[in-house]
């Protein structure tokens, strides 16, 4: 039998997640269940690149997991697990450490930004790429889900795959990303240049994916567009804010860019603001009910994240003893 794809997706515990985590990657895996293995990994390691409050990143990985599953992820197609309870990432990211040269994780765009805003640099921010080569790589996964942001990342895990396989033998499938051609990049609501973040503060920077309706309304109502006037989705950096607003109201209503411009043909700015208000609310709304639901029974959430773990255990567990035999390692009894 030909195996179905394995799809690998990670996301951290940390900040607030929003409409464009929504958009650009949550529902990508929620529509891809059923057709491909998915592994989707709460990457509670990778947040410990900068300092974290314990119970915070505690909080906030349960958090993350509830919200996950109120956006339609479902544990019975979907692996959904934390990263620090399959130990097999923290061993896969050293043996790969050893393979890797410096120059590689020197070059990563993301690693020179974010050093560049800190005073002293942490090697867990250099060496990040390397544990999510390991996290992908340790589910033999074909296609990775991510923001153009992140195909950096994945063209060093394919060349560290390489690498390996060129070293010790064929052991690893050389992933692809998979990026979204729209809504890959939801942008700032106040700063439409700028990819909405979960890290930033600013209210009507993003749209929460559990910010109640008034929330909302008053994000959108606030909006940055432009002098223009014109409805209609552009590649213009001068209308980058009304063209964001549309790509929003293009993925969660499903329809075409031609019937939604001549939908709001002859509209103004303050029209297309409070439709998609109101699009955007009941579109989140459920999701808000179910999240609660979830967080009031945190007895449950730990089982599902259990079950997930030991469902990522027996798939990276084998794959980390090959991988360990090919270095070279001498195996314990219980690793044979």
């Amino acid at each position: 039998m030909t195996r179905k794809p394995r799809v690998f997706s990670g996301i951290q515990p940390s900040g607030n997640l929003h409409i464009g985590n929504y958009l650009g990657a949550i529902q990508q895996w929620v529509a891809g269940q059923g057709q491909k293995t998915n592994f989707i990994c709460i990457v509670d390691l990778h947040a410990i690149t900068v300092p974290q409050n314990p119970a915070d990143l505690r909080r906030q990985t349960r958090e993350l997991a509830a919200l996950l599953l109120a956006c339609g992820i479902n544990p019975q197609q979907t692996t959904l697990f934390v990263q620090s309870h399959v130990r097999a990432h923290a061993e896969c990211s050293w043996v790969f450490s050893c393979i890797t040269p410096l120059g590689w994780l020197e070059r990563m765009t993301q690693y020179k930004a974010k050093a560049q805003k800190q005073e002293s640099v942490m090697t867990g921010l250099l060496t990040y790429p390397v544990l999510m080569a390991a996290d992908i790589l340790l589910y033999d996964a074909d296609e990775v889900p991510v923001g153009e942001d992140q195909k950096q990342h994945i063209e060093l895990t394919r060349d560290l795959a390489q690498r390996f396989n060129y070293l010790f033998g064929e052991t690893f499938v050389i992933p692809k990303p998979v990026i979204r051609e729209s809504g890959a990049r939801i942008m700032g609501l106040d700063d439409p240049t700028v990819k909405m973040s979960k890290s930033e503060t600013a209210r009507g920077h993003a749209i929460r994916i559990i910010d109640d309706p008034d929330e909302i309304r008053w994000a959108i109502k606030r909006a940055v567009t432009d002098s223009f006037n014109e409805i209609r989705f552009s590649d213009d950096p001068e209308r980058a804010g009304v063209n964001n607003l549309l790509q929003i109201y293009e993925l969660l209503t499903g329809r075409s860019r031609t019937e939604i411009e001549a939908h709001f043909a002859g509209k103004g700015y303050g029209a297309l603001k409070r439709e998609l208000a109101e699009v955007v609310i009941e579109a989140l709304r459920p999701i808000r009910e179910r999240y609660y639901q979830l967080m009031n029974d945190p007895a449950e959430l730990d089982r599902i994240l259990a079950i997930g773990a030991e469902q990522a255990r027996a798939v990276a567990e084998p794959k980390m003893t090959l991988i360990l035999e090919r270095v070279g390692f001498v195996l314990p009894k219980d690793r044979r």
